[in-house]
């Protein structure tokens, strides 16, 4: 858990993921020669902060967001939120701006007023984090940022050994989007893949609980084409892998702009659930992460 450990303290809110785009790329540059195959590297002019992994003759992509939730300094000490955190006072920040490292508190008033506790002025714009407090036990890891620093480390994990594939960490995503959609038209219309795998956190629900193995979601807010869910249950069943299926009528992901886009994406939702959503103490169960990366690996395979 060494490398997620890290990952989770990385301060990558969305519109600022250039700290996570530099540890990724260097991270690729230095492990990918112990990997199975060698990939294509796609980053820098024209994928803003994104970074494309092309092995093989890839068939199916991987989808995983490297940004988080947090707040921008307004004025007067007011946050504004950046995607969905949630927001308690006493909750820790961190950030910088330029006047030197910040760590403040959150404060929030019955008048859903989020403002900030600290010693000095922030500079407007500043983006703001929460602060990693990492704890781990025999089965559980919790920490902020399991969403989706877990799903890009799951993409991390698949890619030691992908003969055959695309892994694709994007931005945005917890706000609004807006990467996806120029990624996968350069990904069709180059390599014509058209079917993706969304490597991204769920919810713990009164369905869906730790230690059940990875969720396969059937629909959120969007709906993916049954005929290709079913396809990737059928793969899941014959795999032995322990997995749970959900149904959930809000939420979304990097799927949005797939069903969106011109072109004929396929795309399932398939990760692992949290409890203490968007918060700083995202819980995740060990077991349920072996889970996901086995599912994945099998998919990739097959599909």
């Amino acid at each position: 858990m060494k490398l997620l450990k890290q990952m989770c303290a990385i301060h990558a809110p969305s519109g600022n993921e250039v700290a996570m785009t530099d540890f990724l790329l260097s991270y690729i540059n230095k492990n990918k020669k112990k990997w199975k195959v060698q990939p294509q590297v796609f980053s820098g002019e024209g994928f803003q902060d994104c970074i494309i992994l092309v092995f093989g003759k890839p068939r199916t992509a991987i989808f995983a967001h490297i940004d988080s939730i947090g707040f921008t300094v307004r004025y007067d000490n007011e946050l504004i939120k950046i995607g969905g955190p949630r927001t308690e006072t006493g909750f820790e920040l961190v950030g910088e701006d330029s006047k030197g490292n910040i760590d403040c508190k959150l404060h929030f008033d019955k008048h859903n007023n989020i403002t900030y506790k600290y010693k000095r002025e922030i500079d407007r714009g500043t983006a703001l984090t929460f602060k990693p407090n990492w704890r781990e036990t025999k089965e559980f890891v919790q920490c902020c940022y399991m969403d989706n620093r877990l799903g890009v480390w799951n993409a991390l994990q698949v890619a030691e050994t992908l003969k055959d594939g695309i892994v694709v960490f994007s931005c945005w995503e917890e706000h609004g989007g807006g990467s996806v959609s120029y990624l996968q038209k350069f990904i069709y219309e180059k390599y014509k893949v058209k079917q993706a795998l969304i490597s991204d956190i769920t919810w713990v629900t009164k369905g869906v609980p730790h230690g059940k193995g990875v969720v396969i979601s059937l629909r959120d807010s969007l709906i993916p084409r049954k005929s290709y869910v079913d396809k990737i249950i059928e793969i899941a069943k014959k795999s032995k892998v322990p997995y749970q299926l959900e149904v959930e009528g809000t939420g979304g992901s990097d799927a949005k702009e797939l069903q969106m886009s011109e072109h004929p994406w396929d795309w399932c939702f398939i990760g692992a659930p949290e409890d203490h959503v968007h918060s700083p103490n995202e819980k995740v169960f060990k077991k349920d992460i072996e889970a996901m990366v086995d599912l994945y690996k099998v998919l990739m395979e097959k599909m």
